[in-house]
């Protein structure tokens, strides 16, 4: 295990988790995780191969900023549920990235997962269409457009809901 890692976990307090991090990770006190060797990444590791090098239940915060829409279709259901698997129960999971029918999604080779106000909705079991697939529960607290430089992006702030055995959730139906 990752030397800075297991020394947050050792402290217990949770660590604060930034997906793609890429170069500009959210600080130095977030585990930046991404695919490429870059500076500020603690972590290298395709985030595409499961499951990931972590502890279950050890994330109380996850940045998700301009990486998802990359995310292979076919493996959205699974990334997710491994991002719930990596979460405390009530961890919040911010997520922004280019709007899934803008000019900013479509002009990049590398999209192709868009996202707009439903697709979370797949995610959330206080909505219909999370009984298409039935996943590991994120509500979403909320989604919104923003203007960005060139087009629209979106942002939004999902909590992972982990119901003991038995029980439902309680921020659910």
């Amino acid at each position: 295990m990752n030397k800075r890692l297991a020394s947050v976990l050792r402290s217990k307090q949770g660590i604060k988790l930034d997906l793609g991090c890429g170069r500009r990770k959210q600080g130095p006190d977030w585990f930046g995780i991404d695919a490429r060797a870059l500076d500020g990444v603690d972590l290298v590791h395709d985030l595409e191969v499961f499951p990931w090098p972590l502890p279950g239940d050890c994330a109380h915060t996850v940045v998700l900023s301009h990486f998802f829409e990359h995310v292979k279709p076919w493996l959205s259901m699974t990334f997710m549920a491994e991002l719930h698997r990596v979460c405390r129960t009530e961890a919040q999971v911010f997520m922004s990235g280019p709007y899934g029918t803008g000019f900013h999604y479509v002009q990049d080779p590398t999209h192709c997962n868009p996202v707009n106000e439903a697709t979370l909705q797949y995610f959330d079991d206080r909505s219909q269409l999370w009984n298409v697939y039935q996943p590991p529960v994120f509500h979403v607290l909320s989604f919104e457009r923003v203007a960005s430089d060139v087009d629209v992006d979106f942002a939004a702030v999902l909590l992972c809901c982990k119901p003991e055995p038995g029980k439902v959730c309680p921020h659910g139906h």
